[in-house]
């Protein structure tokens, strides 16, 4: 008569299922990411037998395969840019989320501060950071603090305006019942329209990022570093006026890569913050 061992059994158990659920995540993933990757493929691939088949010059549409040897060729410089870039985008999106999200509770704390203020915030959203930009960088001189300010300048209305809808979109019957218990004003916007209005913060949070990167490549067109500390916008304009197509292409990709990496980090923050308990989330797990 045989005896079993309780104890193998069940690691056992765990086992296979712990096998199952990596198998079901990886069908998952393989599932998400399998027709992108087609339609990549096919697009590149399309692409380069173009070239090659209508023999166009490659100063006028480079093939996907000489942007690559570019790139491999400028690794070096081409990820000195992209690290420049990333580090200004990186210091002007959170100087436009801490700014933006304080401008927002203040102007959400006094309708009289909020009927001041805000439109001369639309307004200064409104006027082109191109024709602002000379002024910036006779402020704050040419170079890293020049781009991270109008990285900021880009970001910023997003971040304000985002939040200061969610603070003011907070239900009010459980306003009321905040001032039913005399809960002051900083405890009412920290306890209830903050939490409240985080999914407003973070469909900011996402526009932010993506514009803080846009704006860091303007910034570096007029008031960039030149050499080995400037970043993907310097990169764009001595590959563009050098006729070095295939270079301007890979440091055109190169930004959207960092631009999509930056949206990939917050999204998944978002999740983290929103997916035990907003919908807008939920759905996405």
């Amino acid at each position: 008569m045989s005896m079993k061992n309780p104890a193998l059994s069940t690691s056992l158990i765990k086992e296979k299922k712990w096998s199952f659920d990596i198998q079901t995540i990886l069908f998952s993933l393989l599932k998400k990411v399998s027709l992108p990757i087609l339609v990549f493929v096919v697009f590149v691939g399309g692409w380069e037998l173009f070239c090659r088949a209508t023999g166009i010059a490659h100063y006028i549409l480079p093939a996907p395969s000489d942007i690559y040897l570019a790139a491999v060729a400028n690794s070096e410089n081409l990820l000195g840019a992209m690290f420049v870039t990333i580090s200004s985008a990186l210091m002007g999106f959170i100087m436009s989320v801490v700014l933006g999200i304080s401008g927002a509770v203040l102007l959400a704390s006094s309708k009289v501060i909020e009927k001041a203020l805000y439109p001369y915030v639309v307004l200064l959203q409104t006027i082109p950071i191109i024709a602002i930009a000379p002024i910036i960088v006779i402020w704050f001189g040419a170079g890293t603090n020049a781009i991270v300010i109008i990285a900021f300048l880009i970001g910023f209305f997003p971040m304000l305006s985002n939040t200061l809808v969610g603070l003011n979109s907070t239900d009010s019957n459980l306003r009321n019942l905040f001032s039913l218990y005399n809960a002051s004003k900083f405890q009412t916007m920290w306890r209830l329209r903050l939490p409240a209005a985080l999914p407003y913060i973070v469909a900011g949070l996402k526009i932010s990022c993506t514009l803080a990167t846009i704006g860091v490549i303007a910034g570096e067109y007029i008031a960039g570093i030149g050499g080995g500390r400037g970043g993907l916008g310097y990169a764009i304009t001595v590959a563009a006026s050098n006729i070095q197509t295939a270079y301007l292409f890979a440091c055109g990709l190169a930004a959207s890569v960092l631009g999509i990496g930056f949206f990939l980090i917050i999204n998944y923050i978002s999740k983290l913050l929103l997916s035990s308990w907003h919908e807008s989330e939920m759905d996405q797990q």
